[in-house]
């Protein structure tokens, strides 16, 4: 998340999310939420792409107000060294490449590896990793879209009840 996006403590504004086929998640996840003054500026998703060659492949998703991706990183996987393990922004920039992209840009049919016919470039021989790892994306910016009402309206205030009277209280 660029610094840019926010003034709060990041770390402070985590969120639980419920399970949620849109970000492959079974049990609960986090969803961080960036500010800048009093307003919602960003989040950051956990998603995990249960596709990858060699299982779940887990991530955070960065995604601006306007749904556009802020940035995508892999925290963890069990993709094959030295072939599908350059989502991991540690041994490549390729995941570099969703930066700015959203729901409309590029176009829907261009969700995809270059291998494919899409947007995205994917090394040859590992063609699962990235699809896993494109397709969990774009699920996560469709599962932001669906839930922007609900992540960016403030909180419920808190129910408040009328001070008692005192029964001291001869004002009356």
């Amino acid at each position: 998340m660029p610094q840019s996006l926010y003034d709060n403590d990041l770390l402070s504004s985590q969120r639980s999310v419920p399970p949620d086929s849109q970000l492959g998640t079974q049990k609960p996840s986090a969803m961080w939420v960036a500010r800048r003054g009093d307003a919602i500026s960003a989040v950051v998703l956990e998603a995990i792409a249960p596709d990858g060659y060699s299982g779940n492949i887990h991530l955070l998703i960065g995604i601006d107000i306007n749904g556009a991706l802020t940035g995508v990183r892999v925290t963890s996987h069990r993709e094959t060294p030295g072939l599908g393990d350059y989502i991991d922004r540690q041994r490549s920039p390729w995941v570099e490449q969703f930066a700015g992209k959203s729901l409309s840009l590029p176009a829907s049919k261009l969700w995809g590896v270059a291998k494919d016919g899409g947007a995205f470039d994917a090394r040859a021989g590992a063609t699962i990793t990235p699809r896993a790892v494109v397709k969990a994306v774009r699920s996560a910016l469709d599962y932001f879209a669906r839930n922007r009402k609900a992540i960016v309206a403030p909180p419920p205030a808190e129910m408040t009840t009328p001070a008692k009277e005192s029964p001291h209280d001869d004002s009356h």
